[in-house]
């Protein structure tokens, strides 16, 4: 199967998390197309870092270099933002922030998920790092726009998209 998708030009990545631990399997799995291999019994700990470190190299034919939501533009190689043509000016983490919405526009992203994507940090939940720079976010992103696109959703998370939150989640 992942021969066939890797024919296919598809970029996805792919773990193979298998029993098979000989150094042939292993060899034979990556020469296939996986992006990396790991072998039952395994950490937990182990397999998440796996995985964010997949999910961080990314592929250039995987991601666009802009991202575009609403009027909202990101310039991913520029590290550029400009919404309804107006340039605007984000710190670094602002801009790691931003990006993490837009890939996954429209998802309520957990402040956890978010707290570890961009601060690479375990979540304490008596910590308001996420809501500050949410708020410092929406200061440069939203308030002097419309519509807005960061949207809280209570006791969820938060996520960037056009259409505005439903209440009744």
């Amino acid at each position: 199967i992942l021969q066939s998708l890797r024919e296919a030009e598809c970029q996805t990545p792919v773990l193979f998390l298998t029993a098979r631990d000989t150094v042939d399997d292993r060899v034979k799995g990556l020469e296939l197309g996986a992006d990396d291999y790991l072998v039952k019994p395994f950490a937990f700990a182990e397999l998440l870092a796996r995985i964010r470190t997949l999910l961080r190299r990314g592929s250039p034919s995987t991601f666009s270099e802009l991202l575009k939501v609403a009027d909202l533009t990101l310039d991913l190689p520029k590290h550029r933002v400009t919404r309804a043509g107006k340039k605007i000016n984000l710190s670094h983490k602002e801009f790691c922030l931003l990006e993490l919405l837009a890939r996954r526009q429209g998802e309520v992203l957990p402040r956890s998920l978010i707290a570890s994507q961009v601060w690479d940090m375990n979540f304490d939940s008596d910590t308001n790092v996420i809501d500050v720079a949410i708020r410092r976010l929406r200061a440069k992103v939203d308030d002097d726009f419309e519509p807005k696109l960061i949207h809280t959703v209570r006791g969820m998370g938060y996520k960037l998209d056009v259409e505005p939150v439903d209440e009744a989640l």
